[in-house]
């Protein structure tokens, strides 16, 4: 058998269980390994971390079967599992970048110098550029007028990413891989395994990618590759030397462009009118050729708005600011309070249910307000009728709010927003889990949310997640410290369902610290690390989970809440499965369910006791298939299978999974036949593409075995 499988096949394999694991085939495949490695070695062999620790892992499972024919053999079969399972992800669409402004005008020097670096005979060094300038200079117009002008040089797609939105470098990775097609699944919970997938997926293809509003070299360093067809274009406001790309300056628009901008924005007659005439030096001055204040200007020379109390010059010469001041000057009472008020806290999509409550306006009259700040620039569009603030703008609402409406009525509006999307996140998070058990006093008195089924609240919850997660912030920011732990609990639906844990941890990290300070050895405080622990687990960073897993079972024993600390300690056996840690993790799965044992009628949790005692049996039954010792796994995959039949199809088919492969690994192949068929039927419907590849790969092998032919 060891001749049909080789070094570099195993070390292949292994990089695809790595890159894998966001799928539960890829757990599946993930826990496979942990079992037979140690097998091989005879000892615990630690879960790797990096991709040159799953090299090393690869050498001593193959060094392993060399010495053994019975390691060689499992080893094969691990790799046909896993080879057919988890299938090489491939881009399935063609990004393509924003839409460009109208009235684009001179960059004629740094157009050529874009193309120059674009079409240079590749020597080895990466094709790539760093435009660099003020903010509201242009670089942003320029890279997208240069990349749709460039459409079939690149025919793979342009691919652009906007590093404002998704300041963190895995997170940036992560919407890069969605932007080309991938879904959640496919995406790898490691930053160095997403950069080792980005990297094999752009190599050979021909590619534009777009960094914007880049702050440091180290955000977008791991988007960075070398392939011989991708062309990448950084977009900051400062120069970053750090960044090894060739720098080119967007500077000031001369002052014969900067009138050609105003001209094409305002119109001609506007701009030649007597009275324009008259202030335009004043205007130009004011711009110093940034396109963002000419065409905030030039929309108020058109409105005739400039010129009866003069233009005032801005200190430090920031034009984007003294633009926002001109506009904020031609708002009405009402739009000129959404306005500041709605810019108090970075909501990264303001919606008009958030600036309506923060203003203390009508959600129809915010969204009517909302459009009118966008026609005269001081607010963007992102889609969906949601909008951003210009980091300049914001600064300058800010500083007018303020001064205009004093401290506590800033610190009212924040708050008022924060109480607006508390309930919301609890009534989508009922109606996504209605069957879970929470802490929080709002999740019982609020009914679930009016959606059509659980994937609708899912989407509700997923589309308002990055204000959600500010919303926290501003609660600890505003002692609002009960918000903000109910809001972390209500975002548990996303954690489970929707594999967001990355987006949500720096939440959870919030939750947990104001859960410490407020409310320490209580329920709340052990359900905040616990929701922690869950999101590290998954994101693989399992030593900080098992410390964090630690804290919730302390302050559950404190609060004397049996049920929360069942919840914790079961936490713990998860990492310890995670880190390959078989016989600690089944311990531990035993420890818990002592604990719900003792739980009986009228405690609470009583009613949750038989399923999250079967949830504990299969867990038992896992960490006892990688400790090899099959015939025990069997008996409680069993009595857990008696339990989700006919109850959880998805569980039914993770439990049927297990047990199929442990009839496998004792040689029963026709046995696990029965169950696979089983699983396929449970998971219809359930979009688990990459379980059902995992499910079919092991009936692959079972088949000729259960017909008595070679494999």
């Amino acid at each position: 058998m060891l001749e049909l499988i080789s070094l570099a096949t195993v070390t292949a394999m292994l990089g695809t269980v790595g890159a894998g694991m966001g799928n539960e085939a890829g757990k599946n495949a993930y826990l496979m390994i942990g079992g037979l490695a140690r097998r091989i070695v005879g000892r615990e062999v630690p879960a790797p971390e990096r991709p040159a620790e799953w090299e090393g892992l690869a050498r001593l499972l193959y060094e392993g079967a060399l010495r053994n024919p019975e390691h060689a053999r499992a080893l094969a079969e691990v790799e046909a599992v896993v080879s057919r399972a988890l299938v090489q992800v491939r881009i399935r669409t063609s990004p393509q970048l924003p839409d460009g402004l109208r009235g684009f005008v001179d960059r004629d020097k740094q157009m050529r110098q874009l193309t120059r670096e674009a079409s240079r005979k590749f020597d080895g060094r990466a094709r790539r550029v760093h435009l660099y300038g003020p903010e509201g200079m242009g670089g942003t117009s320029l890279a997208l007028r240069w990349g749709w002008r460039e459409l079939q040089r690149y025919p793979d797609g342009q691919l652009y990413v906007d590093l404002a939105r998704v300041p963190d470098p895995a997170m940036a990775l992560r919407q890069a891989l969605r932007s080309l097609g991938l879904d959640s699944e496919d995406i790898p919970p490691g930053l160095e395994e997403r950069m080792d997938l980005f990297r094999q997926l752009v190599g050979d293809r021909r590619l534009l990618i777009v960094l914007d509003h880049v702050q440091t070299a180290a955000q977008v360093t791991p988007l960075f590759t070398s392939a011989p067809e991708v062309f990448t274009i950084i977009v900051a406001h400062r120069r970053l030397p750090q960044a090894d790309a060739e720098p080119i300056e967007v500077v000031p628009l001369p002052e014969r462009y900067a009138v050609e901008l105003l001209t094409e924005v305002a119109g001609k007659r506007t701009v030649h009118e007597a009275r324009a005439r008259a202030i335009l030096p004043q205007v130009l001055a004011q711009c110093g050729g940034s396109p963002y204040a000419l065409r905030t200007f030039a929309s108020l020379l058109e409105a005739t708005r400039l010129g009866e109390e003069g233009i005032p010059t801005m200190p430090g010469n920031e034009p984007a600011y003294a633009a926002a001041q001109e506009q904020y000057r031609t708002l009405g009472p009402t739009a000129a309070r959404l306005y500041r008020l709605s810019a108090l806290w970075p909501w990264p999509a303001l919606s008009p249910a958030v600036a309506g409550t923060m203003a203390e306006v009508e959600e129809a009259e915010a969204a009517r307000l909302l459009a009118e700040l966008a026609e005269k620039g001081l607010v963007e569009e992102t889609g969906t009728g949601r909008y951003r603030f210009r980091p300049a703008v914001r600064r300058h609402a800010e500083q007018a709010a303020a001064r205009e409406d004093g401290i506590p009525a800033c610190s009212r509006a924040v708050a008022r927003a924060v109480e607006l999307l508390l309930p919301f996140a609890v009534q989508a998070d009922r109606a996504a889990l209605p069957e879970r058990w929470h802490v929080g006093p709002l999740f019982t008195v609020l009914p679930p949310g009016p959606y059509a089924s659980k994937g609708e609240a899912i989407d509700a919850l997923g589309n308002e997640l990055g204000n959600l997660v500010q919303a926290v912030f501003a609660a600890e920011e505003y002692r609002l410290g009960d918000t903000a732990c109910q809001l972390c609990e209500a975002l548990w639906a996303l954690q489970l369902k929707d594999g967001r844990h990355e987006e949500i941890l720096p939440a959870l990290r919030v939750g947990t610290k104001v859960a410490d300070d407020i409310c320490p050895g209580t329920r709340m405080a052990g359900r905040m690390h616990t929701l922690q622990a869950m999101a590290l687990i998954e994101s693989r960073q399992f030593d900080e989970a098992k410390i964090q897993a630690e804290a919730a079972a302390a302050a559950e024993r404190q609060a004397g809440h049996q049920r929360g600390l069942a919840t914790a300690i079961e936490t713990l056996g998860l990492v310890r499965l995670g880190q390959w840690g078989f016989p600690d993790a089944h311990d531990l799965f035993v420890e818990a369910d002592g604990i719900w044992r003792r739980i009986g009628p009228g405690d609470d949790g009583y009613s949750d006791k038989p399923r999250a005692r079967a949830l504990l049996k299969r867990h038992r039954g896992r960490a006892l298939n990688g400790l090899h010792l099959l015939g025990e796994a069997e008996e409680l995959l069993v009595e857990a299978l008696g339990f989700f039949r006919e109850k959880e199809p998805y569980n039914t088919a993770r439990t049927l999974t297990d047990l199929a492969d442990t009839y496998r690994r004792a040689g029963r192949q026709s046995e696990a036949l029965p169950l696979i068929d089983e699983a396929i039927d449970a998971l219809a419907g359930e979009n688990a593409h990459y379980h059902v590849n995992h499910l079919r790969a092991l009936r692959d092998r079972c088949v000729p075995a259960a017909r008595g032919l070679p494999e």
